[in-house]
């Protein structure tokens, strides 16, 4: 009877072990993947402030093509459904502030909520799904087919041909995504609002113009700027990281997109207490 429990307790010491292991591992890893995230964003400014000096220079053109991809080609689902948000937003209102009587304060509410937390947080993630997990695969891609060795081989700096462009386009494309998110919700909002507060859409929109002072802007915007960095570092990292193959390449995919709207949301809740006081 003894042997029995000498030899479960045994097992249960060894299964404590292996899970303060695992987790041990899982710190050592993420604390190092961090740092490797910092390190892609100061070589990344490195690489464009002395590449000229070295024949490394970041082209204008590689920029552009990352504006488009990231910028253009994402803002038809951005305005849609920010245009339905808005909508959302006054539905949900109209009926909260009923009860109070407080039916007019819907448009300061929706232009207020939408500037400051929904455009930049919905860009941030429509951008994550699309970007982030398309910098993940691409790196990735090329680590697997040592792409990578390749670039180093001919004189190619990694980070300044692979990471700096993608950061370039969603720092300049990411506030003009949340500028047009913001003008489609504020949209929205009028559509279903007005009928209740007996407005035309032109004075509704020209009405929010008025309530919103430059702050309530800014706020949105330099969450963005602060999102786009996060998409890229969080990709890139993921996809230098790449072991595996094709199923390594696939699962960097999926855990860039989801590492990316997780720390999205965190850097959306410590922006918004710190620029709200």
């Amino acid at each position: 009877m003894s042997w029995l429990v000498w030899t479960r307790c045994l097992t249960l010491t060894k299964g404590l072990i292996d899970k303060i292991e695992s987790i041990g591992l899982w710190t050592y890893q993420s604390i190092e993947r961090i740092g490797f995230a910092m390190r892609l964003f100061w070589d990344s400014f490195y690489w464009l402030i002395v590449g000229r000096r070295y024949k490394q220079k970041v082209r204008l053109r590689q920029v552009v093509e990352q504006i488009r991809v990231n910028g253009f080609d994402a803002l038809p689902i951005v305005m849609a459904l920010s245009f339905v948000v808005g909508m959302m937003l006054s539905i949900q209102l109209l009926y909260a502030l009923s009860d109070f009587g407080a039916e007019s304060q819907v448009l300061l509410a929706i232009a207020k909520s939408v500037t400051r937390e929904f455009s930049p947080l919905i860009t941030g993630i429509i951008v994550a799904g699309r970007s982030g997990a398309a910098i993940a695969a691409r790196i990735g891609s090329q680590v697997v087919s040592q792409e990578i060795d390749a670039l180093k081989v001919i004189g190619v700096v990694p980070v300044r041909y692979l990471v700096l462009p993608p950061l370039l386009g969603l720092i300049i494309s990411m506030p003009l995504l949340v500028i047009a998110a913001d003008a489609m919700a504020i949209f929205g909002g009028a559509i279903f609002s007005v009928a209740d507060l007996n407005m035309s859409i032109s004075a509704y929109m020209v009405e929010s113009l008025n309530v919103l002072v430059i702050g309530d802007l800014m706020q949105g915007l330099v969450k963005s700027v602060v999102f786009g960095v996060i998409i890229v570092l969080v990709g890139a990292t993921t996809g230098f990281h790449v072991t595996g193959g094709a199923e390594g390449v696939g699962k960097a995919t999926t855990t860039a997109v989801v590492i990316s709207i997780s720390f999205i949301v965190l850097a959306d809740m410590i922006a918004s207490y710190f620029l709200t006081q």
